[in-house]
């Protein structure tokens, strides 16, 4: 018998992981964002994050992922630094 096909859309396991690193990096950036005080500011910021996502969408590079993750957690906790010295 042939091998049983993969499922239309599905992808490996350690991009599935990935994927799922960088979904959950886009929520938490945009829950960051709902705290800044200012409509036109977090009306920016959200189109900022929203480009950034979206201009980086195609990239297949493992390497160049990893470093983009990396780089969106730091800036994430900038902002979340940022945001709670401005309520204090």
């Amino acid at each position: 018998p042939a091998p049983p096909r993969p499922l239309r859309g599905s992808c490996p396991p350690r991009q599935f992981l990935r994927r799922q690193q960088v979904l959950q990096l886009y929520r938490k950036v945009l829950r960051a964002i709902r705290e800044v005080p200012g409509a036109a500011e977090r009306r920016s910021l959200t189109d900022w994050a929203r480009e950034e996502f979206r201009r980086n969408k195609e990239a297949t590079d493992e390497d160049a992922i990893r470093m983009m993750i990396t780089q969106g957690n730091m800036q994430l906790r900038e902002l979340q630094r940022t945001l709670k010295l401005a309520k204090s």
